[in-house]
C-alpha cells in the first residue's frame, strides 16, 4: 500500500470526527511518511509498519472518544467511547459489553429499589389520611413513622446508589482506556 492509498482510507475512516481534530491526525501520519522517506524506507514498507488504516482509524476514535468522556460526562459520549471500544474487536464485545451491561442494569435495579422505597413511604403516609379505605389499618402515627422511615431509607439509598454508580462510570473510563492500551499496544508488537 502506497503513501496515498493508506491517507484516503485513513482520512475516510476518521469522517465522523471533528475537522480540526482530523488534520491534526492526519499531519502527524504525514509526518511520520516523510521521515520514513528521508530515511530511505519506501511508502510501501512505511505503510507496513504503520498498520492497518482501518484498525488505526478504530484506535484512535475509541482514544477520541475516551478523551472526550473524560472531559465532558455526557450519557452519549459515555455509549459512543464503550462502542467504540467494543468495535475494536469480537474479544470487547465479551469482555467489555457483557460485565458494562450486567453491572449497569444492577445499578439501574439499586435506584429503582431506592425510588419505590420513597414511593412506597408517601403511599403510606397519604393512605393513613383516607383509613376508610383500608381494613385493618395501624394507628396513624404508626403509619405516618413508617412511612417517613421508607422514605428516608429510600432516599439513602438512592443516593447511595448514585455515589455507586458514579464510582462505576469513573472505573468503567479507566477500564475501556486499559483495553484500549492492551489492544494497541498489542497490535504494535505484532506489527
Amino acid at each position: 500500500m502506497n503513501k496515498q492509498t493508506f491517507m484516503s482510507i485513513l482520512r475516510t475512516q476518521l469522517k465522523s470526527m471533528p475537522e480540526e481534530d482530523k488534520k491534526d491526525i492526519l499531519y502527524d501520519y504525514e509526518e511520520h511518511f516523510a521521515v520514513g522517506l528521508s530515511e530511505g524506507r519506501d511508502e510501501e514498507e512505511i505503510a507496513s509498519s504503520l498498520g492497518n488504516p482501518k484498525q488505526l482509524a478504530k484506535q484512535i476514535k475509541a482514544n477520541y472518544m475516551i478523551t472526550k468522556v473524560e472531559n465532558e460526562f455526557t450519557i452519549g459520549n459515555f455509549f459512543q467511547a464503550l462502542f467504540a471500544t467494543i468495535g475494536l474487536g469480537f474479544f470487547n464485545l465479551v469482555v467489555v459489553f457483557g460485565p458494562f451491561v450486567a453491572i449497569a442494569a444492577t445499578l439501574l435495579s439499586f435506584v429503582v429499589v431506592g425510588i419505590a422505597l420513597v414511593g412506597s413511604g408517601l403511599a403510606v403516609i397519604i393512605a393513613m389520611f383516607f383509613p376508610q379505605f383500608l381494613q385493618n389499618a395501624p394507628h396513624p402515627l404508626i403509619g405516618i413513622f413508617t412511612g417517613l422511615g421508607l422514605i428516608s431509607f429510600g432516599a439513602l439509598w438512592t443516593i447511595g446508589s448514585l455515589y455507586l454508580s458514579k464510582w462505576f462510570y469513573l472505573l468503567a473510563i479507566k477500564y475501556l482506556k486499559l483495553n484500549l492500551n492492551i489492544i494497541t499496544n498489542r497490535r504494535m508488537k505484532n506489527d
